[in-house]
């Protein structure tokens, strides 16, 4: 099936997809302002620049969109028609560089943890302030 968009269309749709500030994001950021934690958003001088990191646990936060970065639900699993090639090697590299920067993270002690779009249903937001706020009493603070 072709793209749904002539390509300018196309091209204008891309074009407003975010890297920062994203919904998703933004729904991880109030969770854990609700659970008191004090954060830090996209430093640039850590491997991939996490989303949002706590220094004083040593954690980084990455969120990621199931699309981009392939996780394996059903939105990330779906490859577009159009350009399947393209978007098979793109979703792969992604997938490569994430690992090369959890890697990174963890050699310089850093904990990572990785939120995915999909964990941000409605139903499943208790689930995960839950998980958070586990992970916010493992990592206390460094004094």
């Amino acid at each position: 099936m072709p793209d749904v968009f002539d390509p300018p269309t196309r091209s204008a749709v891309m074009r407003r997809v975010k890297a920062r500030g994203t919904g998703p994001e933004l729904k991880v950021r109030r969770l854990l302002t609700r659970l008191g934690a004090r954060y830090r958003l996209h430093r640039a001088d850590l491997p991939g620049r996490p989303d949002i990191v706590l220094p004083g646990r040593r954690l980084a936060v990455f969120v990621h969109g199931c699309f981009w970065h392939g996780h394996d639900c059903a939105r990330g699993a779906r490859v577009p028609e159009a350009r399947r090639e393209y978007w098979t090697a793109k979703v792969a590299g992604n997938r490569a560089r994430d690992a090369r920067n959890l890697s990174a993270l963890a050699e310089a002690g850093w904990r990572v943890e990785t939120i995915w779009e999909c964990e941000l249903k409605a139903r499943d937001l208790p689930a995960l302030e839950d998980r958070l706020s586990r992970l916010l009493a493992e990592t206390a603070p460094r004094s």
